[in-house]
């Protein structure tokens, strides 16, 4: 019952870690399952005719295009409040002036002098505000996450539909130069690209020199029918030092006066956007949701006429992934299929006719054929994944059917046609605002309610309910020990079993390593050899400095725990491993399986042991810290201790009184055995939670960071897991100590029933004199026993387990 105790207990300490584990995850890595379908201008995304006539012939897809060329500037953390310019909180006082306000002048007097032809909006980014997953957002319409789960696992490059890969397949000459990252999410698919890597923050100059030395003579040469740049200047400046820093006034200079240029190349059919794929802190980091990183800026410019009323005096605050849907139709392209952005409805009115109605009618199909690629990408969705509120989803469906039978019968019946547009333009949007809300709830919301109650609850649990259970455990300890020795203790003699534990946990180590081993590069079969050697030597050592305690208590200092848990780590790496999904060794699925069929739980289960190999032999191993002392006793080091009244005898035989018992002392007090390995148990739990507990701690700190998704979310992850491997091979590692304790026992008690039934001797009562011991038959006992049992002075308990 002891035994089954010890193992409930360490297995309700590990399921507290998994639950706050698990709640920290659901609020920290925003997920979402990633689709393959495309959109084609061939499949209309729902029934009804096409606006304008579109037949899916070239330049008139679902709508008509009108603009054959785009120039797309992405200027990195371009804040929305840098494209502002300076004003006076109050009227009649002197505006405020920071280094960031007021530096790009070219865009302010373009709003100005052509109302018609320049638009500036608030673009709010979703978290997380990464610029890889704000780049997806503003290619895919969708709310990329963390974990985007798909067929494209540990690789970066897109596979769900994007204006990218539209405007490939349509023959569009797609020119890129800039950010480095823009190639690992579109591998090969760029007609001419120039590339600059991204890491060194600290450089302002290299990439945007790099983009102005071939941006105008690309602009120039008519070889390109999509040109996008992605500037890194300004982020830099604001990781750098901040963007009150005077170096933050002059790139945002630079930036404007590239505009410039480019504004005095463009031509009629050409449309020219400026958005900033993020912003940033006062500090100059991102990555959350705060104001400040979610605040975007915006700009469309067309040399003609393309809004039909000057802008409000506040910029609108629209959803960053507007664009995707509004850049697909105004290039006469199908909207990306995982699109949930709402188009600029502003942008699809007709300008050359004068008749509100026929601007009206135009944002209405606009917003119509949006409506009806969200609501099939969420039918298509739905039926996939269960992450969605099927409460709400179904509230959507039914405002769809509604907004789209207004919108038809708009189209039969001309008559009534100003009222039903003022109905059927505000149900579009509704519909399509409620999609994206719907879907912002379940993938792309920190909830920092879970990330606060997630480990701090396993924590607290430690701190004050594991220590009452402790001692609950403790005192049925020993009252089961009182009561025992009220009875008499029942004792044998031990025969060449000083290390039947260690010799146990050994061989299980070394069955697990040699298949562990086969699941790693052949170079590393000596790494491994060198680092088993390494692991115990690290044993002889500590074992040096733990005094063995006879009859207990027996403790395992701290120090081992933690370099126990810190040579798990060192394997970790050793064996080439990183806490990265890039790092992964994928070879490992194919270990004695065929290539050709399809065993998906089994490839998984060998990258996972091929992963966490050495978590799973240092759990397993953890008992050695408590056994190893033991096994180490030297022949003559130790004298073991005498009961009283033993002296004589001592003295009469004392080679024997030299000779080592090992582990068996282990035996002399079994609820501190039992308790031994608990508390070995709940130390190296703790050890890992610490681990645990510091990357908890990082990410949540620095959830804003520019990092947080490439290194603090991956390292979380792989500790997450290998704290659920390691508890469960602690686990077993005990059992088996355990298992072989109880089998132990069970030899001792046989030898005991045979001595009953030979009717010499009904039991062995331990009397503190060798004399009882000695009357005792030797020739039923084996030949190793009878010389114990007759010195009287090696008996142990027989524990019940």
């Amino acid at each position: 019952m002891q035994k089954i105790s010890v193992l409930l207990f360490l297995a309700w300490v590990s399921f507290l870690f998994y639950a706050g584990i698990a709640l920290f995850t659901s609020g920290f890595l925003l997920t979402r399952w990633e689709l393959t379908n495309h959109s084609s201008c061939q499949e209309p995304p729902g029934p009804g005719a096409l606006p304008w006539g579109g037949r899916g012939e070239p330049g008139a897809c679902w709508m008509a295009s009108r603009f054959s060329r785009l120039v797309l500037v992405v200027i990195d953390a371009l804040r929305f409040d840098f494209a502002q310019p300076q004003r006076s909180p109050v009227s009649g006082e002197p505006p405020v002036s920071l280094p960031f306000l007021g530096k790009m002048g070219f865009l302010q007097r373009l709003l100005e002098s052509q109302p018609h032809h320049a638009r500036l909006y608030q673009a709010k980014a979703d978290p997380p505000t990464t610029t890889m997953q704000r780049l997806k957002a503003l290619t895919t319409g969708s709310l990329p996450t963390f974990v985007d789960a798909g067929s494209n696992f540990a690789s970066s490059a897109i596979v769900e539909d994007n204006l990218i890969k539209q405007l490939s397949s349509t023959g569009k000459r797609v020119v890129f130069m800039g950010d480095e990252t823009w190639n690992d999410l579109f591998p090969g698919v760029f007609s001419q690209a120039l590339f600059f890597p991204s890491f060194d923050v600290r450089d302002l100059e290299t990439v945007d020199d790099g983009i102005m030395k071939h941006l105008y003579p690309t602009m120039d040469s008519d070889k390109w029918d999509v040109l996008i740049t992605h500037f890194l200047g300004v982020d830099h400046c604001g990781h750098k030092h901040d963007p009150y820093h005077p170096e933050m006034a002059r790139k945002l200079t630079q930036m404007d006066k590239m505009i410039q240029g480019l504004v005095k190349r463009l031509k009629n059919d050409t449309l020219l956007v400026v958005t900033g794929d993020h912003g940033m802190t006062v500090s100059g980091n991102h990555g959350g949701d705060s104001e400040l990183e979610t605040s975007a800026a915006l700009f469309l410019y067309s040399p003609r006429a393309l809004f039909p009323s000057a802008p409000a005096e506040e910029p609108e605050i629209i959803p960053q992934i507007s664009l995707v849907p509004t850049l697909a139709l105004l290039l006469g392209l199908p909207i990306p299929f995982g699109n949930i952005g709402e188009v600029i409805a502003e942008v699809f009115s007709e300008i050359e006719d004068s008749q509100p109605r026929s601007s009206a009618l135009a944002q209405a199909s606009a917003l119509h054929l949006n409506a009806q690629q969200v609501s099939r990408f969420l039918h298509t969705y739905s039926a996939t994944a269960q992450d969605l509120q099927v409460h709400e989803l179904h509230r959507l469906q039914k405002l769809f059917s509604k907004a789209s039978a207004d919108y038809q019968r708009l189209l039969q019946s001309p008559q009534g046609a100003e009222a039903a547009l003022q109905t059927v333009i505000p149900e579009l949007q509704q519909f399509l605002r409620g999609v994206r809300a719907m879907c912002i709830e379940s993938w792309a919301r920190f909830s920092l309610l879970r990330m606060a109650g997630g480990p701090p609850t396993s924590q607290a649990d430690l701190d004050y309910v594991v220590p009452q259970i402790y001692r609950h455990i403790q005192e049925e300890f020993r009252g089961r020990l009182e009561r025992t020795k009220s009875q008499g203790l029942l004792t044998v003699a031990a025969c060449q079993l000083g290390s039947v534990y260690s010799a146990a946990v050994v061989t299980a180590l070394t069955l697990l390593a040699f298949p562990l081993l086969l699941l790693h590069a052949e170079r590393i079969s000596l790494v491994f050899l060198l680092l088993f050697l390494q692991s115990f030597l690290l044993l002889h050592l500590l074992a040096a400095g733990i005094p063995i305690t006879t009859p207990g208590p027996f403790i395992v200092p701290w120090h081992a725990v933690f370099a126990w848990a810190l040579m798990a780590t060192q394997t970790f790496y050793t064996t080439g491993h990183q806490s990265v999904f890039s790092a992964i060794q994928w070879h490992a699925a194919f270990v004695g399986v065929s290539e050709s069929r399809n065993f998906t739980w089994l490839s998984a289960f060998l990258v996972g042991a091929n992963t966490f190999a050495s978590h799973i032999l240092f759990a397993v191993g953890c008992p050695l810290l408590l056994l190893w002392p033991f096994l180490c006793e030297n022949q003559g080091s130790r004298k073991r201790q005498q009961p009283p009244g033993n002296e004589a005898e001592a003295r009469v035989r004392p080679e024997e009184e030299q000779e080592p018992r090992m582990e068996m002392r282990l035996r002399d007090a079994p609820h501190h055995f039992s308790a031994a390995l608990l508390q070995l148990g709940l130390k190296y739990l703790f050890v890992l939670g610490i681990q645990i507990l510091a990357c908890v701690l990082a990410a949540s700190i620095l959830r804003r960071h520019l990092l947080v998704w490439k290194v603090f979310a991956p390292k979380f992850i792989f500790e997450a897991m290998g704290f659920i491997v390691s508890s469960v091979g602690l686990c077993l590692g005990i059992a088996l100590v355990m298992r072989v304790d109880g089998a132990v026992s069970s030899w001792f008690r046989q030898l005991v029933l045979t001595q009953q039934k030979a009717g010499e001797q009904s039991s062995l009562v331990y009397t503190g004199a060798g004399s009882s011991a000695r009357k005792a038959q030797p020739h039923l006992l084996p030949p190793c026993s009878q010389d114990r049992l007759a010195s009287g002075t090696s008996l142990f308990y027989n524990s019940r387990s």
